[in-house]
């Protein structure tokens, strides 16, 4: 199945120089085949031979560069060799060459004498693929298999989903060098997986799996930083009532959610598809928010007394997500004590009821209507 990534490299590149990260197997080597491979020179450190002459001589970059004679240059997994951005820096000041650097993990690059370029190289993000990508999208078979462009295609998605666990995740946290225990890390990645989408306590988790909670804290920064998983903060902008401040948590993919919690199968009515449902929809506006370089920040809005709203963008739009196919007007009532703590442009409720309304300033939305106004730009215009 062919696939047109919403994510433009040539747009990016015309501006700035650009780091490009995401996790293995979202496409990224495919997509600067398809959009770059003619106009650039791309090293790919992922080949062997190349990997270990530039981490030898990293200022043999510049040769490699000169020979191809191109100003536009790629290099692919940037993070195995730091050193490199020495180089960048200095071919960047010194030729005005355009780079795209790109990696799966964040963690190597943030070392205290890493070169980041300082503001020379801006960032973007590449995420599994979104539902405006996908021809003919189906919303169950992605909620259950995810979207990795590998996998969403397959006629054997759960045995492509178990080789990329077992293999990329397990490979990808042992390459970062810095988890003593995987038989314990493997465990605290299944209750991750549980406890996606909800907020996190850390002195629980450590309990559960059997580690300390600074133990536990420290591997989900490695979740974070090797891009398996980000935080969602809470808005923390109350004044009525008392917010929980601890975030959520959410694994970057449905599918590999699912096998890490050996959840093969989400029946239609049961808590599990509620949950990937939810988390397709914060992911979606997570990816449509980066792709647009929109800076505005999404959150949730959770009290004490456990009223929650599933996401929160700024000031400015808040949705709550429900899987059911019925909808009634208490649907929408946290919505509405959200809205005595702020002004808010959009209110809605997105599930998977046909009947779309307006119900006291609260739009109920079908799922396709949602994602068609997202994708297309007036959602959060």
């Amino acid at each position: 199945m062919e696939y047109k990534r919403l994510l433009d490299l040539n747009a990016l590149l015309q501006k700035k120089s650009f780091f490009l990260f995401g996790p293995r197997s979202t496409g990224k080597t495919y997509l600067i085949r398809s959009q770059l491979e003619s106009r650039a020179c791309v090293v790919n450190l992922l080949r062997t031979d190349l990997l270990l002459r530039l981490t030898a001589e990293p200022w043999r970059l510049e040769e490699i560069i000169s020979s191809s004679g191109r100003k536009l240059v790629v290099i692919d997994e940037v993070q195995k060799v730091p050193m490199l951005l020495d180089e960048v820096h200095r071919l960047i000041e010194d030729q005005g060459i355009r780079f795209l650097l790109t990696g799966s993990s964040a963690r190597r690059l943030k070392g205290r004498n890493t070169n980041l370029l300082a503001g020379r190289a801006w960032q973007s993000r590449l995420f599994p693929l979104v539902s405006a990508e996908i021809p003919r999208f189906d919303i169950e078979r992605y909620l259950t298999v995810g979207g990795l462009p590998q996998v969403y295609g397959s006629d054997s998605p759960h045995e492509e989903l178990d080789a990329y666990v077992s293999t990329y995740l397990t490979e990808e946290v042992k390459g970062e060098g810095v988890v003593r225990d995987l038989p314990r890390f493997s465990r605290l990645l299944k209750v991750a997986a549980l406890c996606s989408g909800t907020v996190i306590n850390f002195t629980q988790l450590a309990s559960d799996v059997g580690c300390s909670p600074s133990t536990a804290i420290e591997h989900f920064r490695i979740l974070e930083d090797t891009l398996i998983g980000f935080m969602l903060e809470p808005w923390g902008r109350s004044h009525k009532r008392k917010e929980v401040s601890s975030a959520k948590f959410y694994l970057f993919d449905t599918g590999v959610t699912n096998v890490l919690a050996e959840a093969r199968s989400l029946p239609r009515e049961s808590d599990l598809f509620g949950r990937a449902f939810e988390q397709f929809i914060v992911l979606e506006l997570r990816a449509a928010l980066s792709y647009r370089r929109m800076k505005e920040r999404m959150c949730f809005w959770r009290t004490y007394d456990k009223r929650e709203v599933d996401l929160v963008i700024d000031d400015r739009v808040a949705i709550e997500v429900k899987a059911g196919r019925k909808m009634s007007d208490r649907d929408a009532k946290n919505l509405l004590l959200l809205r005595e703590e702020a002004k808010f442009k959009e209110l809605m409720v997105v599930s998977f009821d046909k009947v779309e309304r307006i119900h006291d300033g609260v739009r109920f939305l079908h799922h396709s209507t949602f994602l068609r106004e997202l994708w297309e730009g007036t959602l959060l215009c």
